[in-house]
């Protein structure tokens, strides 16, 4: 059951291209976004969309995978774990983040 901690699965769209750097060492990391969508029908009837945007990261082969074969609009799977951080901006101001570390990634979107 260990396996289960602080485990996430998604499907969704990628919300921009993905953006790879290059750390101090050769170490690489590359940051996207995705997009989930659920839907549900409003208490007159309505259908209701909510799309929820979560922050990815990915290291060495699956942020050079990221880079080299996805783009901004493709469906994927991803699971990983999440990871809360914070940082003080210019201003001097505290800024919390979540993002969820890939561990596994499968395009879903076919290549035209």
């Amino acid at each position: 059951m260990n396996s289960l901690r602080n485990s996430v699965q998604l499907i969704g769209n990628l919300g921009k291209d993905p953006e790879m750097t290059t750390l101090e060492k050769g170490k690489k990391i590359t940051r996207a976004t995705i997009a989930t969508n659920e839907s549900y029908k409003s208490s007159n009837g309505d259908k209701v969309t909510e799309t929820q945007w979560h922050n990815l990261v990915a290291w060495d082969a699956k942020a050079e995978f990221m880079e080299k074969y996805l783009k901004k609009g493709n469906e994927v799977i991803i699971k990983g774990r999440i990871s809360n951080r914070s940082y003080e901006d210019k201003s001097g101001v505290t800024k919390y983040i979540s993002e969820i570390i890939v561990s596994e990634i499968v395009k879903l979107t076919k290549d035209a």
